[in-house]
C-alpha cells in the first residue's frame, strides 16, 4: 500500500498515527505529494484523487481510497476490527461522534490557516475568521468538560483530536489553548509520547 500524504497535514498523520496503532505502518510506503489551494497538481489529480486532498491510500490492486476516515475505517477492519473504533452497538456511535466533533475542529483550523496565509490579505474576512475560531473554542471547551471520555484505550476520535491540538500547535503557536483547557493539556502531554504520536510529529 501507499500512502500519499503530507507531513504536516494533520489528516494524514491521523491515519499514519492510526497504521502504527494497528501494526501496519511497516505494509504502507509514505508518498509525500504537495497540493494546496490555488496550486493544482494535475497529475495527482488524474491518477490518485480528483479532489487533489491528501490522504490518499493506493492499495495493493491499484485502487484508491480517500478520505482519512474511510482509510482509517479500511485500516481498521484490515487489522482485525475492534482496536480503533468499537465493532457495533452504541458504543461505536459514541465513537464515531466524538471523531466527527475532532475532525471538525481540525477542519476549522486548516480553513484559518488558508483564510490567513493563501488568501491575498485585502480579501480575507476577519468575521469568518473570528468564527471558526469560537469553533474551535466552543469545541475544546466541549470536550474539556467531558475529559473523561477520552480515559481508556485510544481509538479514532481520541487520534482525530490529537491531531487537531498538534497542528493547533504546530499552525498557531500563539493561540494558548491549554490555558482554557487544563485537563485536555494533561491528556495530550500523555498521548504525545506514544510512539504513534511521537513518530508523526508535524516538522
Amino acid at each position: 500500500m501507499k500512502l500519499m500524504y503530507g507531513a504536516i497535514s494533520p489528516f494524514a498523520r491521523k491515519v499514519r498515527a492510526a497504521a502504527i496503532e494497528l501494526g501496519l505502518d511497516g505494509h504502507i510506503e509514505l508518498v509525500a505529494v504537495e497540493t494546496a489551494p490555488g496550486r493544482p497538481n494535475q497529475a495527482y489529480a488524474e491518477g490518485v484523487n480528483p479532489l487533489r486532498k491528501i490522504p490518499a491510500l493506493v492499495l495493493d490492486d491499484g485502487s484508491v481510497l480517500i478520505d482519512s476516515t474511510v482509510i482509517c475505517e479500511y485500516l481498521e477492519a484490515r487489522a482485525g476490527g475492534g482496536r480503533l473504533l468499537p465493532p457495533d452497538g452504541e458504543a461505536r456511535w459514541r465513537a464515531l461522534a466524538r471523531h466527527a466533533l475532532a475532525n471538525g475542529l481540525c477542519d476549522a483550523a486548516v480553513l484559518i490557516r488558508y483564510e490567513t496565509v493563501l488568501r491575498p490579505e485585502d480579501k480575507r474576512w476577519p468575521v469568518w475568521i473570528d468564527d471558526q475560531w469560537d469553533r474551535i473554542r466552543a469545541g475544546l471547551a466541549w470536550l474539556e468538560a467531558r475529559a473523561d471520555t477520552l480515559d481508556g484505550p485510544v481509538d479514532l476520535a481520541q487520534l482525530a483530536l490529537g491531531c487537531t491540538l498538534g497542528y493547533l500547535d504546530f499552525r498557531f503557536p500563539d493561540v494558548d489553548w491549554r490555558a482554557r483547557c487544563p485537563r485536555l493539556d494533561t491528556w495530550f502531554a500523555d498521548l504525545s509520547r506514544r510512539d504513534s504520536f511521537a513518530r508523526t510529529a508535524p516538522a
